[in-house]
């Protein structure tokens, strides 16, 4: 959902937790903010300049998209998963994201298909100059222009909240600028596969994708 950017009072301070927890998930997807580390309601209220109450809401939109959790003690922290967790996660992040590829490949458009073009031209600008955080992001924009060419936002959704979750266990694969360059190269075959408009082809070349993704994060956590 885009920030609402009315000049309305009432707008503006609707905005404001969306405003942060955007900005918590960027960090969080980054790998910036660690699994388990505590995210502070004073701290994070001195760091955005406002009262602690927006930044009370903008953590439980996290706590409740699962990005955060609530502590057993006082506290909000970033969410960490067993490797039975992390694995059930993948497994069904690797379903939907296949479905996506699926549809993506029989409903390609002109206009989808540029999206996904400029988001991977993107990816390789970043990864060619070393740059981790703009890869980060490049990375996530090109899978959300999937999602998005499937005309589906319901499923997109589902699909942008399971990449979300498996952020920063995705970032820590990245340890040089030749991991990026790989990264973006794998990019490439499964364009390939999706502009094919074949729907096995496709479906096989993200769930290849996305298989090799999860390897990669498992022995990097």
């Amino acid at each position: 959902m885009p920030l609402n950017r009315s000049d309305d009072l009432t707008d503006t301070k609707l905005s404001t937790p969306h405003r942060i927890a955007q900005a918590l998930m960027d960090e969080i997807s980054a790998g910036q903010l660690e699994p388990g580390q505590r995210l502070d309601e004073v701290g994070l209220a001195e760091r955005f300049g406002v009262s602690r109450t927006p930044v009370r809401e903008a953590l439980s939109r996290l706590t409740a998209q699962g990005i955060a959790v609530q502590g057993e003690r006082r506290g909000v922290f970033v969410a960490q998963y067993s490797r039975k967790e992390l694995g059930q996660i993948f497994e069904a992040m690797h379903e939907i994201e296949t479905a996506c590829a699926r549809i993506v490949s029989q409903r390609l458009d002109l206009l989808n298909k540029s999206e996904i073009l400029a988001a991977q031209a993107e990816c390789v600008a970043a990864a060619e100059a070393g740059d981790l955080n703009r890869y980060l992001k490049a990375n996530e924009a090109f899978h959300v222009a999937i999602y998005a060419a499937t005309g589906n936002p319901y499923m997109a959704e589902m699909a942008l909240e399971f990449r979300l979750r498996t952020g920063p266990f995705r970032a820590k694969r990245f340890k040089t600028k030749e991991d990026l360059i790989a990264s973006a190269q794998s990019h490439q075959a499964l364009i390939d596969d999706i502009f094919s408009e074949d729907s096995i082809t496709a479906s096989k070349g993200m769930r290849d994708h996305m298989t090799a993704s999860f390897l990669q994060a498992l022995k990097a956590s």
